[in-house]
């Protein structure tokens, strides 16, 4: 299943529902989809998403750097969320929402 954020301050992002709603949490909100933020509310949400991404961020790198190079290579979470993260920026800074929803 695939979320799809929009707004009127950035290209949609679309991402698989299990990270995109771990993102949703993070950003302080309950979780539900379809839902959104209202433009007064970006800001913070924003915030709480980056602190919880900083949280995340040491667990991360203790990770053993003894891998095979030749395996892949996991996605940080922070990777994850960059398109979000600019999207958040982009709607703190023009004063818009935003909404998700599944996409069907």
């Amino acid at each position: 299943m695939l979320i799809t954020f929009e707004s009127n301050a950035h290209t949609d992002v679309t991402m698989f529902a299990d990270i995109a709603e771990s993102l949703i949490k993070m950003m302080g909100h309950s979780g539900t989809i379809p839902s959104a933020i209202a433009a007064k509310d970006v800001p913070q949400a924003l915030e709480h998403l980056k602190k919880a991404l900083e949280a995340d961020s040491p667990e991360e790198l203790n990770k053993t750097d003894n891998e095979d190079d030749e395996e892949e290579t996991e996605v940080s979470m922070s990777g994850r969320a960059f398109p979000l993260v600019e999207m958040l920026k982009a709607a703190a800074k023009e004063n818009q929402a935003i909404m998700w929803y599944q996409n069907k």
